[in-house]
């Protein structure tokens, strides 16, 4: 069997498409179609089934992904091992403020390390990351995080990241000298989306508090957040990387309000039986380097 067929496999089962495989790959899309078809031959199952406009994997094809990756990964050990290189591909996930805020510096000094290396950075959900790290999927994953979710998994901390309550500069709330978590009752929050670990940790201490939680608009993305706050009268609660840059400008201010249960780490997710190759080695020592 063609390695070339299971790495094909892989591009379709990741973007549930053979034409958005095709791009990534290179190829024309019936090449891609070619090999897939020539795997379904060779195990004899389905590999897909069409879901709506897109396409899912049979329980086959789930059972064939997980062999694939460990395949493939072996193949890139080998390769590694013999050559002494750290070309190949590292496929990280991380969380949205992650990817856009934390990590562009870390990416910048591997690629300049390993010029031949093909980063896939996925931006994820924190479940989704952790899963797709235990399944193989994902080489290392990238999230906030202050009790590590599944102990089967390594988890590295690299530092706290401070998780700030912000607003527009002329917000009423910035009168107060400290703001108790009474005073929140009213306000207006521009919230990311509800599996988010730091909106999770704030609904927890609110409802404990019996403080109601008044959302007026819920956004996936931090930029888009942080408009909403500067343009209207929500107020939000960012990781300190997301909205430094606007703070400094004066474009958004600081809420004087802390909490001891809202608090997050910067954390590192690799599998334990994950084979550190010099690439992925190197991405976790330049993360670290980070705290």
């Amino acid at each position: 069997m063609d390695l070339n067929y299971l790495h094909t496999f892989r591009e379709v089962a990741a973007r549930q498409s053979f034409t958005k495989a095709a791009e990534e790959l290179g190829y024309a899309q019936s090449s891609v179609t070619t090999q897939v078809q020539k795997l379904e031959m060779d195990y004899g199952v389905k590999l897909f089934e069409r879901y709506g406009r897109g396409l899912r994997l049979t329980k086959s094809g789930e059972e064939l992904l997980k062999y694939a990756i460990q395949m493939l990964e072996l193949y890139h050990q080998s390769k590694e091992k013999l050559t002494k290189q750290g070309g190949g591909t590292l496929s990280i996930g991380a969380i949205d403020s992650l990817a856009a805020y934390f990590l562009p510096s870390v990416i910048h000094q591997l690629r300049t390390k390993h010029e031949d290396l093909i980063i896939r950075l996925q931006p994820d959900r924190e479940d989704s990351i952790v899963n797709k790290v235990r399944e193989g999927e994902y080489d290392l994953g990238l999230i906030l995080e202050n009790k590590p979710q599944d102990s089967s998994l390594n988890w590295i901390s690299i530092r706290e990241e401070p998780l700030l309550l912000i607003a527009r500069p002329d917000h009423p709330l910035l009168a107060e000298p400290v703001i108790e978590l009474e005073q929140l009752a009213d306000a207006e929050w521009i919230m990311t989306e509800d599996s988010c670990n730091y909106r999770l940790m704030l609904e927890k201490v609110l409802r404990a508090s019996g403080i109601p939680l008044r959302i007026g608009l819920e956004l996936g993305n931090p930029e888009a957040i942080k408009r909403y706050v500067m343009s209207g009268t929500g107020i939000s609660l960012l990781p300190r990387m997301v909205a430094e840059e606007e703070i400094k400008r004066g474009e958004l201010a600081i809420l004087p309000f802390t909490h001891p249960d809202i608090r997050l780490d910067i954390q590192i997710v690799v599998h334990p039986k994950k084979w550190l190759s010099h690439s992925l080695r190197d991405a976790i020592e330049l993360l670290k380097s980070e705290s």
